[in-house]
């Protein structure tokens, strides 16, 4: 996997982020977070909630990737090392780590298919 989770600070808080290191350059559209939990045998369960799709944006090895639940605008910053930081943020009103045993998912995706339901009207 070309990216890591790396930590969640601040769970259950204003600035509640979830921090991924770049381990090989990589698109981050190709990944996808979703917040779910354990099942009763300690396993990933499949009820998965708040799923992110991130937008196209190319991130190198060794640069960082911060996601807020809040609101708020995408920005980057170059670090001193020579990496960058990039900062997006979710949109939601709530938080997302707010109970023990919450799991973060952090999913790659080669293909994303999808499909618009529409309604038509008689």
């Amino acid at each position: 996997m070309k990216l890591k989770i790396s930590e969640i600070i601040d769970h259950g808080h204003d600035d509640e982020r979830i921090i991924l290191n770049v381990l090989e350059d990589t698109y981050i559209s190709n990944f996808i977070i979703l917040d779910t939990t354990y099942n009763s045998s300690g396993k990933v369960s499949n009820k998965v909630r708040h799923p992110y799709l991130f937008p196209a944006k190319k991130v190198q090895e060794g640069d960082l990737v911060i996601l807020y639940t809040k609101e708020g605008t995408y920005h980057s910053i170059d670090n001193t090392d020579g990496s960058t930081s990039y900062f997006f943020y979710w949109g939601l009103d709530s938080n997302v780590w707010n109970n023990d045993g919450d799991c973060a998912l952090l999913l790659h995706v080669d293909d994303l298919e999808h499909h618009r339901v529409t309604i038509s009207k008689k």
